[in-house]
């Protein structure tokens, strides 16, 4: 490989593993505001008894929090194309709070309530980050051990605090090795908020 290809190629390397970097604290910064641990003893359960002093108490891997709805199609042996699954929640302004809190996105058109009555939302919208987390929420309730490779996120319209949202995953292809590519969705009423496609690996 020639040097300016050897250093087009590290530019390329370096930019790529900062952009994957950004969008898993992203990640799990909006897992951990829906109460989902993503390392031991780092789920927003734990955020909340650190700073009351109490120690540390993780959302477990197998946690089921009141509010939270899932429907999983999918059989005993592994994921196939055609299984799904879709999780529900209402985001309310608690959510909201927390996913500032820990992802340090403090924009005022989510926490500020006279500065969003100014915007062309007309109030408070839910962080989309917080929003397409709920995809990482569904997610995990498939077979085996889920790895993003990659997501695509079109954002159609905004959530309002309060909401009731399912993110729908679908299996639509098999690429071999494991991987599979998904369409994934967050739903309102039915209505797409967020569209998009995810490569994952099943381990």
């Amino acid at each position: 490989m020639s040097d300016s290809y050897s250093s087009l190629f590290d530019v390329w390397s370096r930019a790529s593993t900062r952009a994957f970097e950004n969008y898993m604290a992203a990640n799990r910064a909006a897992m951990a505001a829906m109460g989902v641990s993503t390392e031991e003893g780092d789920g927003v359960d734990a955020v909340a008894a650190r700073e009351n002093g109490q120690g540390e108490q993780p959302v477990s891997a197998d946690a089921t929090l009141p509010g939270w709805e899932v429907e999983l199609d999918a059989g005993p042996d592994g994921l196939q194309v055609g299984d799904s699954v879709r999780f529900s929640k209402t985001l309310s302004a608690e959510d909201v709070e927390r996913f500032a809190a820990v992802s340090g996105d403090t924009n005022p058109l989510h926490l500020d309530d006279e500065a969003a009555a100014e915007t062309r939302f007309g109030g408070r919208i839910v962080h989309g980050t917080l929003v397409s987390g709920l995809i990482s929420a569904a997610l995990a309730r498939l077979p085996g051990t889920v790895v993003y490779l990659s997501q695509d996120t079109e954002f159609r319209a905004p959530v309002r605090i309060g909401d009731r949202v399912t993110a729908d995953v679908e299996a639509v292809e098999d690429l071999g090795g494991n991987r599979f590519r998904l369409r994934t969705q967050v739903l309102r009423d039915e209505d797409p908020v967020i569209d998009g496609e995810a490569v994952v690996l099943i381990e």
